[in-house]
């Protein structure tokens, strides 16, 4: 079932799709500030990874696990954030996010306040993030192939 109310139910909920199954889809995530952040979206309208089954919980975090494993080996982040929350929209999903010593809020939460930078880092993160993002077609292709043996 759907929630006509829910940005995750709308088409627009599968902006920027990388991949889906009857299950789940795969998003990339706009953000400049984390490029190849991406998305992990259970398709039918729930809230809570217990309103699935066993065999469902495990489908979901077989594709958040193999979307870390390939965005660790396309992307090369020193750390990856997994997160589920859900507050803000109550629809089963997934945040996988690459961190790096230059972003904004390293080493702390994305959603903490960002950190003051000097110029010299502000430009060597623009030189940084300008190759992370010609790394994405890479690491979509890359998704995409591994996505489909689930």
């Amino acid at each position: 079932m759907q929630s006509p109310s829910c940005p995750l139910c709308q088409p627009a909920g599968g902006l920027n799709e990388i991949w889906r199954n009857a299950q789940l889809r795969v998003i990339d995530v706009p953000d400049t500030g984390y490029p190849g952040y991406t998305r992990v979206i259970w398709n039918e309208h729930i809230t809570e990874m217990t309103d699935l089954d066993a065999s469902q919980r495990r489908q979901v975090m077989d594709a958040v696990w193999l979307v870390e494993t390939v965005m660790r080996n396309e992307l090369a982040p020193l750390k990856v954030n997994l997160a589920q929350f859900g507050n803000q929209v109550p629809h089963l999903h997934w945040h996988v996010i690459p961190r790096w010593p230059l972003d904004t809020h390293f080493p702390d939460a994305v959603w903490a306040a960002p950190r003051q930078r000097s110029p010299e880092q502000q430009l060597a993160w623009e030189g940084f993030r300008e190759q992370q993002e010609n790394l994405l077609p890479a690491y979509h292709a890359a998704l995409r192939a591994a996505l489909g043996t689930l």
